[in-house]
């Protein structure tokens, strides 16, 4: 009988290959975004792994302070180490060659333009010493390597992206002043380069303009002699040079260091995109239950025959989940496939964006098409096996009724409480998070909320489909007369269908209400705080991280028009508290002015006072925890610096969400006890312009001290705001475009469940084209239809995103984002592109119906 099971399954899934298509290609994607991400994720751990494999050095010897992978020095310049160091590396047991090197990534470079030419991806910019080490990794291919202080090389993708050559100028700009040289070579990667911007100079010119002193290095690259092992040579260098006295790591060492500074990011990323793609499984679900409940009903007779002829309930379910897992197993299939021209889709992407991957490191691992196949097969069956349960159980006496299965009242009641009780839980669960007082609890409640909502919304669709509808249509669908009112007939014949159709679009409209809410409030509470709190007129900074150089300073200050400007650096300390707590701070080393520039609400003393000699503030939230009055005196143990005792001169009010908790003092105390080669530089400039000064002046005037440091943009405060507005915008607009797979599959359940309902009513459309309905009417019937269960979609959706964002909302504010603001333009311009929606997913199904026979309609069974 097994075999019976398994003929019937294949004639059917062969005999509706049309109707499972769409289903199959809701698998299909979905599968197709797991195995992309995977494969994308892979090459590019890959990419990193042969690039760090090849450029580590046997051992590196370092600067004890210098910490593995930091990118940008926050003083300048990196830590070095004397020359002496690679004479006596030299000298160790077992090395075959010793060779000191210089790398700075606190660098700017730029043409004769002026144009920056770091990569835009957040990839570094980095300056060094060419060496023999180097050509592990490069090759001259244009030109020679620098020999003096004019000449510079450059890598072939900086030089091939910005249209470099040969002779051409560049400025580096490094805190010792720029280094103007002309390009005399180009070098290219002989592995893959995701994307920094390199450029090369001499050994002794890389010391004296990236380091500012002569022969000192970064580190020394140590190469063994045959048949001495890393850790061995490791060891030996260790009893030359002293074992604590610098940082040592053999090859494997620095390329794990690097691995996990870049592998944290790329988790990341790798786990943002599953979600998304989790997401774009549960959407499919529910275009897969439909196909299966309208086949099922549709089969109702064929199905009681079978039961009529000895097939007992089990088999009548294997069938149908057989059909299932076949249709798991060809959209599983054809996904992975599909994930792999995604993944060199996305590297392509990243290639005109400025990451190089080159699909000869594309790494597709057994474990993506075994995970991609299970997840598809699985996900298929799952959602099958209710309808599939629910065919098991037609009985014999079927065969002698007219297709369709009439619905189960007592199903529906309890579905109804089950999901007014899930509901209830819900809103319960976000109620409470919006009230809470404390984050932790908070966050809980709001994901307890959210999940019982969503399935809450899902359960108690059918229910809220016969009067959401009713409503709808009155708006929408009256206008059109009769056709208008069959479109609601037919929407309204099957509630159970009709909410799992808009279920699946009100997931991902769901999702865009809630991020586009808080995204929308957290612009607005920003935009809010900056306005009550912000005094300063320009603000100057470094979108890299690029710390503000001396002479950018110096050139600020020099700016005619400008009252004062104000220099904002953080120094690390310990910091020792009067109940005996201890802890590890950043410190807010700012001038005086700085509190004229931001307007701190206090909760003791004067903000001013702060500033004094000897003495700091606290925020609210730490003077509370500790006991701490104003006039106590903390323990301040500067990182590299002198311990002293700092008198609490001021308390802020930790209410708002600017530098919330930080602790200031002045920048004279920070020079007096930290020393001048560890003192960080500043990471932003604060300026005010002076009274009675055209503000359009003194902006040009700042605009155009800084023309000659690219790296730092000078903002003022409508600037500023929309900087903020702009990043929100950037970061949802990515998201939007990751849930709009989601809402792809959504549509595909829209066409398919009218592609069925077509097909199930085949005898009524010839019927109601018999007495008179005409194409034209038909098709706008049924794309009418389509509309409204779009438009009950996204009502759902939106409505319950609404809710999820508010109450967000609320939690965020008590880190200090309070303002609730509903997007209503998104909102509305969403629920208004559903109806489209609702239009494109019936363009087919609606075709199909015009071109129906009548005749033959009418004698369908």
């Amino acid at each position: 009988m097994s075999n019976m099971v398994l003929k019937t399954s294949r004639r059917n899934f062969v005999a509706h290959k049309g109707r499972m298509a769409l289903s199959a290609v809701a698998v299909l994607l979905s599968v197709a975004f797991v195995c992309g991400t995977l494969v994308f994720t892979d090459t590019m751990n890959t990419t990193f792994d042969k690039l760090f494999a090849v450029t580590s050095s046997d051992v590196t010897v370092s600067p004890k302070t210098a910490e593995s992978g930091e990118e940008i020095s926050e003083r300048g310049k990196p830590e070095v180490l004397d020359g002496a160091v690679v004479e006596q590396v030299r000298k160790a047991e077992g090395v075959k060659s010793a060779e000191g090197g210089v790398v700075s990534m606190s660098v700017t470079v730029v043409n004769s333009k002026n144009e920056n030419m770091g990569s835009t991806t957040g990839a570094p910019t980095i300056a060094g010493n060419w060496s023999d080490n180097e050509l592990k990794s490069m090759k001259i291919t244009s030109g020679q390597a620098p020999r003096g202080p004019t000449e510079v090389m450059v890598d072939a993708d900086t030089a091939d992206k910005h249209g470099l050559g040969l002779g051409d100028e560049l400025r580096t700009i490094a805190i010792t002043g720029d280094i103007r040289a002309k390009i005399t070579g180009i070098a290219a990667f002989t592995v893959t380069n995701p994307g920094a911007a390199v450029v090369y100079f001499d050994t002794a010119t890389a010391q004296q303009q990236l380091l500012g002193a002569p022969g000192v290095f970064t580190h020394v690259n140590v190469t063994a002699k045959d048949g001495v092992s890393d850790d061995r040579l490791k060891q030996h260098v260790a009893a030359a040079v002293g074992a604590d006295t610098y940082k040592l790591q053999t090859a494997k060492e620095s390329a794990d260091a690097n691995r996990k500074d870049v592998g944290s990011f790329l988790n990341v990323m790798k786990y943002v995109m599953l979600g998304f793609a989790g997401i774009a499984f549960l959407v499919g679900i529910f275009l897969i239950f439909n196909t299966f409940s309208m086949l099922v009903a549709q089969r109702t007779r064929e199905i009681g025959l079978m039961r009529a002829i000895g097939a007992d309930s089990g088999q009548v379910l294997k069938s149908v989940v057989v059909e299932a897992f076949l249709l798991g197993v060809v959209g599983s299939v054809l996904g992975v496939g599909a994930g792999v021209g995604l993944a060199v889709g996305l590297m392509e992407l990243m290639g005109q964006m400025g990451m190089h991957l080159s699909t000869d490191d594309l790494t597709v691992a057994w474990t993506t098409p075994v995970i991609g196949v299970f997840l598809g097969v699985v996900v298929t069956v799952v959602a099958a096996f209710v309808p599939a349960r629910r065919a098991g159980k037609v009985s014999p006496m079927a065969a002698l009724r007219e297709s369709g299965t009439p619905g189960d009242k007592k199903a529906g009641v309890i579905r109804a409480v089950l999901g007014l009780v899930l509901t209830g839980i819900g809103g319960a669960g976000l109620f409470l998070a919006a009230a809470a007082e404390e984050a932790g609890p908070g966050s809980m409640w709001l994901g307890l909320g959210v999940v019982f909502s969503l399935i809450g919304f899902i359960v108690i669709g059918p229910l809220l489909a016969a009067g959401v509808v009713r409503v709808l249509s009155g708006v929408v669908l009256r206008p059109f007369g009769s056709v208008g009112r069959l479109a609601e007939r037919n929407a309204l014949r099957n509630p159970r269908r009709t909410g799992a159709t808009a279920a699946a679009l009100m997931i991902g409209l769901a999702l865009v209400a809630c991020l586009s809410v808080v995204g929308s409030s957290m612009v607005a509470s920003a935009t809010d705080e900056l306005d009550k709190s912000v005094g300063a007129d320009y603000i100057v900074n470094s979108m890299t991280g690029q710390p503000v150089l001396p002479q950018a300073e110096q050139a600020l200050r020099a700016t005619q028009g400008l009252d004062h400007v104000t220099a904002y650096r953080e120094v690390e300390a310990k910091l020792t508290a009067p109940d005996g707590a201890t802890e590890e701070v950043g410190l807010g080393a700012t001038d005086p002015t700085y509190a004229k520039d931001i307007r701190r609400k206090m909760v003791a003393g004067e903000h001013a006072a702060a500033y004094g000699k000897d003495s700091m503030s606290v925020g609210s939230d730490y003077a509370t925890a500790h006991g701490v009055k104003v006039g106590d005196e903390l323990t301040v143990a500067f990182t590299g610096g002198n311990t002293v005792k700092l008198k609490v001169a001021a308390i802020t009010s930790d209410e708002g969400n600017l530098d919330k908790g930080m602790k200031y003092i002045s920048t004279a105390v920070a020079q007096a006890n930290v020393p001048a080669d560890r003192l960080p530089l500043p990471f932003m400039l604060l300026a005010t312009a002076k009274d009675g000064q055209s503000d359009a002046a003194a902006y040009n005037g700042v605009k155009a001290a800084m023309a000659e440091h690219p790296q730092y943009k000078v903002l003022n405060q409508t600037d500023y705001k929309q900087a903020l507005k702009d990043q929100v915008g950037q970061l949802l607009n990515m998201v939007y475009g990751l849930l709009g797979l989601a809402i792809i599959v959504a549509v595909l359940g829209v066409v398919n469940t009218l592609a069925l309902s077509v097909v199930e009513r085949t005898r009524e459309i010839g019927l109601m084209r018999a007495i008179g309905l005409s194409r034209r009417q038909l098709r706008r019937m049924i794309r009418l239809e389509s509309v409204v269960i779009a438009l009950f979609g996204a009502l759902l959706g939106l409505g319950l995103g609404m809710g999820w964002g508010a109450s967000a909302q609320q939690l965020l504010a008590l880190q200090g984002l309070k303002v609730l603001e509903i997007p209503w333009p998104t909102i509305l311009g969403v629920f208004a592109a559903s109806a489209f929606v609702g239009l494109f997913a019936a363009l087919v199904p609606a075709f199909r119906a015009g071109r129906m026979n009548v005749l033959n309609a009418i004698a369908s069974e």
